[in-house]
């Protein structure tokens, strides 16, 4: 049986690929979040919250700004601009830690 904009009931209800991943970055942004309300530090705090804003940037600029579509030279600048400032930013941190 069809609703009204033509699709059955079975094939209303799935997620578009978009709203998967806004849903991925919701809860990455959550846990990032519970980590800085708990009041965690470390070295291995730093990494986890580095590491999810890489992989947040990823998703980001792949599936929000197109750049999984182009070349995977792109991909990669992305990709290398992304770990580099994180890096930086990873760094200092770890300096001020000390």
């Amino acid at each position: 049986m069809s609703g009204p904009t033509g699709k059955s009931a079975r094939t209303a209800h799935r997620l578009r690929p978009d709203t998967g991943i806004w849903l991925l970055l919701l809860a990455l942004t959550a846990t990032t979040f519970g980590v800085g309300e708990a009041g965690l530090g470390g070295v291995w705090v730093i990494g986890l919250v580095m590491g999810l804003a890489v992989l947040k940037g990823y998703l980001v600029s792949g599936f929000f700004m197109g750049l999984r579509r182009t070349r995977l030279l792109w991909r990669l600048l992305m990709l290398g601009w992304l770990v580099g400032v994180v890096g930086t930013v990873a760094a200092l941190c770890l300096t001020a830690v000390k």
